[in-house]
């Protein structure tokens, strides 16, 4: 059976309602059935759960976090795949533009409520097929932010997550640059979903000037002095 998210964004202008409808199709195949963790996704997540959150997070990223209303906006996509996967050294890989690798090995020693931290690795690494990226030219770690951002975004930020303030550079990564840009959206309402938009074709730093009237080395120890005690 295929799945599709039919995505219904709203957005008001002069009281009159818009809406574009978009579908993607999810795909999810356990190829390590016969390993621990490959049995521990199946008794405790399961191919079901996993399309319905994939739909749920194709919904939040489109909607919530780049703001795409007009499926001109978004990535081209007509499929997200998913794969449970016997590997080491992550718990999920993106690759080939929408696919996504998700550690059997990860899954078995995961100690914890394993469908929580699933779901918030998979809002992490679902931004990543749909997120725009400068065609290549975007600093990996503001990329990897990025789909940090949306994990928190979401309320899905695991414990041991940066506090605001926390991290040594903007382009730290991850959840370092994730509670940056957190920071941006304070300054700049939909910072995030605008600075996506501009990303689409190519990567500039001075996005953060043109956005916020601010060098981003500038912004950055603004916000480190916000939070001076970090």
């Amino acid at each position: 059976m295929t799945y599709k998210s039919f995505i219904l964004c709203t957005f008001l202008a002069f009281s009159i309602s818009f809406h574009e409808i978009s579908a993607v199709d999810y795909f999810v195949t356990n190829e390590a059935t016969n390993t621990p963790g490959g049995l521990r996704f199946d008794k405790e997540i399961g191919v079901p759960y996993t399309k319905q959150i994939m739909g749920t997070i194709n919904d939040f990223i489109w909607c919530t976090v780049f703001q795409q209303n007009n499926p001109s906006d978004q990535k081209p996509l007509d499929s997200v795949d998913v794969y449970i996967v016997e590997f080491e050294g992550a718990e999920g890989i993106s690759w080939g533009n929408n696919k996504i690798n998700i550690s059997s090995i990860f899954l078995q020693g995961y100690e914890g409520d394993l469908k929580w931290e699933f779901t918030s690795l998979m809002y992490h690494e679902m931004t990543h097929a749909f997120q725009w990226d400068g065609e290549g030219h975007t600093p990996s770690m503001l990329v990897e932010g990025i789909a940090d951002y949306t994990k928190l975004k979401a309320g899905y930020a695991q414990e041991g997550f940066a506090k605001p303030g926390q991290g040594d550079s903007w382009d730290q990564g991850y959840d370092f640059t994730a509670r940056f840009l957190e920071y941006c959206d304070e300054l700049v309402p939909e910072f995030v979903a605008i600075l996506n938009k501009l990303m689409r074709f190519d990567f500039d730093v001075k996005y953060f000037d043109y956005l916020t009237g601010k060098p981003v080395d500038q912004l950055w120890m603004e916000y480190k002095a916000k939070y001076e005690q970090y």
